[in-house]
């Protein structure tokens, strides 16, 4: 579910202006990988989708122009809150990411789930938790972050890209592929002879996220 997006008409406190956007403009940190959220390019080259509309809002509400940071994953986003890249980024919220920023409430979720060969008998998530199964992951995404704390039994291969973790899955012979469950639908022609759980095994939510330690 997504939360509408309100931005309400009275400028912000000069105070949080300056913390939020010291340099008169706030730099938003986007998730280029994420095509739920950025689902494309305006024709002066910046990011569209509900994310950059969200950020969009943000600035608005600081009464600043907004400047996108671009990213190809969150995991690098995240990193680089530690420097003076951005004020706000635009990421999965989970707490192995949470070193270096807080989160705002998540203002939608995203069910994340497996899909599996045709031939597999799992048919929910939880069966995908056995010793001798290897689940084929994207590395940085959030849903791995939470695979890699929850996974007790099955093996975490983690690989860099979506579709590079579609070829492990498939050269390699695992057992179970882990995605957003709109992308594995979306690539469902990639993964011939696969089938999607009908379950969830988590859901990522998305949030903004700011420089650990403001106080506004």
């Amino acid at each position: 579910q997504v939360a509408p997006i309100v931005v309400a008409p009275c400028a912000a406190d000069e105070a949080v202006v300056k913390e939020m956007a010291p340099q008169g403009k706030l730099r938003v940190a986007i998730n280029m990988r994420n095509q739920l959220l950025v689902t494309g390019k305006t024709s002066s080259g910046d990011p569209e989708g509900l994310a950059p509309s969200m950020a969009a809002a943000f600035a608005e509400r600081l009464g600043v122009p907004v400047e996108f940071v671009p990213y190809d994953n969150a995991a690098k986003l995240a990193e680089d809150a530690a420097e003076d890249k951005w004020d706000v980024g635009m990421i999965g919220a989970d707490p192995d990411r949470a070193t270096h920023i807080d989160f705002t409430a998540p203002y939608c979720q995203i069910e994340a789930t497996y899909a599996v060969p045709t031939t597999s008998g799992a048919q929910k998530c939880e069966a995908v938790d056995k010793s001798g199964v290897r689940i084929a992951t994207c590395a940085g995404a959030a849903y791995t972050l939470w695979l890699e704390r929850n996974i007790k039994n099955a093996k975490v291969e983690k690989i860099e890209g979506h579709d590079e973790t579609y070829e492990f899955f498939k050269d390699e012979g695992c057992q179970a592929v882990a995605g957003l469950r709109s992308k594995l639908k979306k690539d469902a022609a990639k993964r011939p002879g696969t089938r999607i759980l009908r379950d969830k095994f988590m859901a990522v939510e998305q949030a903004a996220c700011t420089k650990k330690g403001r106080v506004q």
